[in-house]
């Protein structure tokens, strides 16, 4: 599922403008989290102060999700999406992994209608400033939302990172030809880890880097090989770039297999060639100090 978030006054026009002109790529969904946001908003019955819900959703006929609300994580609700929809367009939200458009003064600091996700994916007050790691991911800046070049941003939007989940590949998974003949499906998500002993600085984030569509060719070979074994039947792989803080999900291996034997046994060889042959680079960033892990002594 490839993403957008939308920054600054006039987000909301932005996304439905952007998703008009993604109605024949796929499925759209979009998540307005503006403060003023009036989309199925709750209402609080006479006899009852607070709403029911506090999300409310709508699926319109062509497909395109809408929703609105306060109790779902926008990262988790992000993943809820990716298995469904092609595009997300996020107005009034940022976060240091997706990239993002930034209308007016949202450029410098947000323009009072933006929440910025901080640690794994912490919902900070809204008119929050984007930090250095969100800021590297911005792919467009205007100086109003009339000024935004959205025949760019389509064009563009495809060249992005995806949004990819573990679901993700779990579904591409059992939509195999040879699911039928499969009794077992094993899975691997490695994590960022805030320290590996008690006595370790912890680790603020991890910075990944890989070569454009040599990492992606690697692990699509890795996996071809890996499901000619007997008894595997599909493998999908994913490595997530960017950085990516304590807690946040980093890489994937999926394997459909007739048997948990041969499924637990390729998953974890799966991961080992994944980490000995694609070529992925990290930069660990600790408390005390910076590095990348081929430099630290």
């Amino acid at each position: 599922m490839q993403t957008l978030c939308v920054s600054g006054v006039g987000a909301p026009d932005v996304v439905r403008e952007l998703a008009d002109r993604l109605s024949d790529a796929g499925r759209v969904a979009i998540v307005d989290y503006t403060p003023d946001s009036t989309i199925d908003e709750p209402v609080a019955a006479p006899d009852k102060p607070t709403p029911a819900a506090t999300t409310a959703i709508r699926v319109a006929a062509d497909g395109t999700w809408v929703g609105h609300g306060t109790d779902h994580s926008p990262m988790n609700l992000l993943d809820s999406l990716a298995t469904d929809y092609d595009y997300a367009l996020i107005a009034g939200f940022r976060h240091h992994r997706l990239p993002v458009v930034l209308i007016g003064n949202a450029a410098g600091e947000s323009g009072g209608d933006t929440k910025t996700a901080t640690g794994s994916d912490t919902v900070a007050a809204a008119g929050d400033t984007a930090d250095a790691a969100t800021a590297a991911n911005v792919v467009a800046t205007a100086e109003s939302a009339d000024e935004v070049d959205l025949d760019a941003l389509r064009e563009r939007l495809d060249e992005s990172e995806p949004h990819i989940t573990l679901d993700t590949l779990v579904e591409r998974a059992k939509g195999s030809p040879l699911a039928e003949r499969s009794g077992a499906i094993a899975t691997f998500t490695g994590r960022v880890r805030t320290k590996d002993s008690a006595d370790d600085a912890r680790t603020e984030q991890l910075t990944f880097e890989k070569y454009a569509g040599v990492a992606a060719e690697r692990m699509d070979a890795i996996s071809a090989e890996l499901a000619e074994r007997d008894g595997v039947f599909d493998v999908h792989m994913h490595h997530r770039v960017g950085t990516m803080r304590s807690g946040e999900d980093i890489v994937f291996v999926v394997v459909l297999a007739g048997h948990r034997e041969e499924a637990f046994r390729t998953v974890e060889d799966g991961i080992n060639r994944l980490k000995d042959e694609v070529p992925i680079f990290k930069k660990e960033t600790t408390e005390a100090d910076e590095f990348w892990l081929h430099e630290k002594a």
